[in-house]
């Protein structure tokens, strides 16, 4: 199903992180914080139930769902938001709303890498992960 994705990846890039954070509302000081950070992210699955974790020295976050179903989330920018994850020709793609705002976060594998692509609004950060 996603055993592309499977593994734990490390940040190597990241291309407009700040201004995407800036459009989701995030405060001055958590997104210099986020900024300097660099995240790991565990990709793993027991049965149909897929798990992404990210640890940084900043702050640990988890999620568990099931492909097309909606969850609760709260971001690690403690944003309550109902998400959806679905699956479309290998990408990984997840919705996020709230307060009548909505954001997408975009996962693919391309050259071997994992790269995640944020937008809100039209700005997009690109940011790109190695297998660690």
């Amino acid at each position: 199903m996603c055993d592309q994705f499977w593994g734990t990846w490390k940040l190597v890039s990241s291309e407009k992180f700040d201004d995407y954070m800036k459009e989701l509302g995030v405060g001055f000081a958590t997104r210099k914080m986020a900024g300097v950070a660099k995240p790991n992210v565990i990709i793993s699955c027991n049965g149909d139930v897929i798990t992404i974790r990210t640890e940084s020295s900043l702050k640990n976050t988890e999620i568990s769902f099931k492909l097309g179903e909606e969850f609760d989330e709260i971001t690690a920018d403690d944003r309550k938001v109902k998400s959806i994850v679905t699956l479309d020709s290998g990408v990984l793609n997840q919705l996020q709303k709230w307060d009548g705002k909505e954001t997408t976060i975009k996962r693919k594998i391309v050259d071997g890498k994992l790269v995640v692509e944020c937008e809100m609004n039209n700005v997009i950060s690109i940011r790109v992960y190695e297998k660690a």
